[in-house]
């Protein structure tokens, strides 16, 4: 089992930044590649980003390539995601998830995901 705890959402004015943290616990953080999705209301949950399990390589969705950066530290069993630029199509609630996949078309999607957080809100104003 993994625990997944999110912080750092908020409310931003478009232009904004934020970062959002995700905080595992429980088996091997270094096990999992971790992922971000985010959903709005009346929306299917959507992938935002992927990291693979050592860090060396991240995956982005189109909308959000070159605004935001995945990163994480395994010595804190961490995972964050750096947001500039916000727009206000980019509200909604954000969800860390981990994978134990090693394949690209598995971490690019919310199907290959085994564990997830609670969210956190993410609010940009026009």
């Amino acid at each position: 089992q993994v625990q997944l705890v999110e912080s750092g959402g908020g409310l931003v004015q478009a232009g904004g930044s934020l970062r959002l943290s995700c905080a595992a616990s429980g088996r091997t953080f270094s096990s999992y590649a971790m992922g971000w999705f985010r959903q709005a209301p009346g929306k299917e949950r959507e992938f935002v980003a992927a990291i693979n399990r050592s860090g060396a390589n991240t995956y982005y969705s189109d909308s959000v390539k070159g605004r935001f950066t995945l990163s994480r530290d395994n010595g804190k069993s961490t995972v964050y995601l750096q947001m500039n630029s916000l727009r206000p199509e980019d509200t909604a609630v954000y969800y860390c998830a981990a994978s134990d996949s090693i394949f690209i078309r598995f971490i690019t999607s919310k199907y290959g995901y085994n564990y997830w957080g609670q969210g956190t809100q993410v609010t940009v104003s026009s």
